[in-house]
């Protein structure tokens, strides 16, 4: 069994002022008169579950309601305490185990200890999704595989999404990049220094006469080549200057600079010659040079701010080409592998929505028999199963009534007729939390009636905690365990009063359940007739 509710403290809610009351596992029947606070019971395991809180429920007087379950395995293992309070002027809080959190957290928590049954009341099994979930229980159906071959599709999609765009855009984009790569390649660039050489040698060769002449007239200044008669040159004056100061020992260092002025004026003069003899006019040369530097302006316009960015660019560029192939090649081999899980997916599908299909009238036909002994003797319970090729919307309906159609639950039933559907197909199913709540599961029924729904309930308590609000002796006395709730006076103010009735005070309760009159002894007798051996052994004293 999983864990049980082992004791509920409510405080402050309604006509409730204080109260603890511990808990067994098994069936237990709430009972009392009406208005003595049971349904307040089962509004305070709703808040436990995240139920709407009203303000109103707090008791008058106080600030707050406050509600606490603990729950623990039946060997009394590991165990959890949850907790809410509804403020009269703010907000409700929450806490797991003395921790704060959301309500969320805490309905989440609560989901999987209680199942919780009545009007009004939080009821799971109205949810489609658990709806599919008890069927699935019910037909042993393994879904592991679909959702398996589910997020290998999912995947694979995700990845080819990844992969940016269609086969066509990677090709589009592909040629594209082959293009720009080529070009830049095709223009072979060396660098940036290769731009302000070729700058430097349009300059020369767009000028090229003028250049010669203003070498000639400088290497004749340097040289006196071409000069009249007398004239020397910068070179001849030079030496002049060098012999006049050679061998004048304080003259020396003058002579040596004057002698390195000479060299450097030769030098110079060699290249001025060079510049007269050997530059020529090269229109081919210009016109390449030139068409050269338009290209480079042109793939700067395209590419970047300099030729080394041109350059880079094309790098990336052939980097983003080796991705293009891998990612060609690898949305080459998704396609096969997404075509092999979309079957996959299609062939665990067939096998899911026929094992649903198979146990879906399996489910209802046992539901709708056991509502048959529960005073619903014309009720139809049908199981639909539609949705995708799965089957995945799974809808419970029922038809109450003779002449009525089949709706689905939240709208087909009254609050008793719903709750005893739900313990008819609680009866079906043994995947239940550990605590299931009924409340108003005996509306509208008796005699045998009665007697079946009482053993109903006891049957469950078999395999789970539960816990039901009854006005009728016949199911109170089916119960293992019966708590009686009472409202008492004092100090002129109503609260309610809980007690776990041992043997003899269930003779009394179940007394007054079948005659209003706690003290009859022919009640008495009837209520240790209907207790059967959980009457007390003592014969009774009245």
């Amino acid at each position: 069994m999983a864990r049980m509710l082992v004791e509920l403290h409510v405080r402050d809610l309604g006509v409730i002022d204080d109260v603890t009351v511990p808990l067994s596992h098994g069936m237990t029947a709430l009972t009392g008169e009406t208005g003595a606070g049971k349904t307040l019971l089962i509004g305070a395991i709703s808040l436990l579950l995240g139920g709407r809180a009203d303000p109103g429920v707090v008791r008058a007087g106080a600030d707050e309601t406050l509600v606490e379950g603990r729950f623990a395995d039946v060997d009394g293992g590991d165990e959890v305490v949850l907790a809410r309070s509804v403020v009269r002027a703010g907000r409700s809080k929450a806490w797991i185990d003395g921790r704060m959190v959301p309500m969320g957290a805490l309905a989440e928590a609560a989901s999987g200890l209680v199942e919780l049954h009545g009007q009004h009341q939080h009821r799971s099994l109205v949810v489609p999704e658990a709806q599919r979930r008890a069927l699935d229980a019910f037909g042993s159906v393994d879904t592991g595989p679909l959702t398996t071959v589910r997020a290998r599709l999912a995947a694979l999609l995700r990845e080819a999404e990844g992969l940016g765009g269609d086969a066509r855009q990677r090709t589009r984009e592909a040629e594209v990049l082959a293009f720009q790569v080529d070009e830049v390649d095709r223009a072979a660039i060396v660098g940036d220094q290769e731009e302000d050489d070729l700058e430097a040698e349009e300059e020369r060769l767009a000028e090229a006469s003028a250049h010669r002449a203003a070498a000639a007239v400088a290497l004749a200044a340097l040289t006196g080549a071409d000069g009249g008669p007398g004239e020397d040159g910068a070179v001849d004056r030079l030496a002049a200057a060098s012999g006049a100061l050679s061998g004048r020992v304080p003259l020396d260092g003058l002579d040596q600079r004057v002698r390195g002025v000479m060299a450097d004026v030769a030098d110079i003069a060699a290249e001025l010659r060079s510049v007269v003899e050997t530059w020529e006019d090269d229109p081919a040369r210009l016109e390449a040079v030139r068409s050269r530097r338009q290209l480079f302006h042109e793939l700067k316009r395209k590419y970047g701010t300099t030729l080394d960015d041109v350059v880079a660019f094309a790098e990336e560029g052939r980097n983003r080409l080796a991705t293009l192939a891998a990612e060609e090649a690898r949305a080459a081999a998704l396609d096969g592998e997404i075509t092999r899980a979309r079957a996959d997916v299609a062939g665990e599908e067939a096998a899911v929505a026929r094992a649903r299909r198979v146990s879906a009238p399996l489910l209802a036909s046992e539901i709708e028999t056991t509502l048959h002994g529960l005073a619903m003797p014309s009720a139809r319970f049908i199981i639909k199963v539609e949705g995708d090729a799965s089957g995945d919307e799974v809808s419970f309906e029922l038809a109450a009534n003779p002449g009525e159609p089949a709706l689905s639950l939240a709208k087909a039933a009254s609050g008793g007729e719903l709750s005893r559907t739900m313990l008819a197909v609680r009866l079906a199913l043994t995947d239940a939390p550990g605590v299931l709540v009924f409340d108003e599961v005996d509306a509208g029924v008796g005699g045998q009636a009665a007697i079946a729904v009482g053993s109903a309930l006891a049957g469950l308590g078999h395999y789970a905690q539960v816990l039901v609000v009854t006005h009728l002796a016949q199911v109170a006395a089916l119960a293992d365990h019966q708590i009686e709730v009472r409202k008492v006076e004092a100090d002129g103010r109503t609260r309610s009063a809980v007690t776990v009735l041992d043997p003899d005070g269930r003779v009394v309760e179940i007394s007054r359940m079948l005659s209003g009159s706690p003290d009859s002894p022919a009640a008495h007798r009837h209520a240790r007739e209907l207790l059967g051996p959980r009457a007390p052994a003592r014969p009774d004293s009245q």
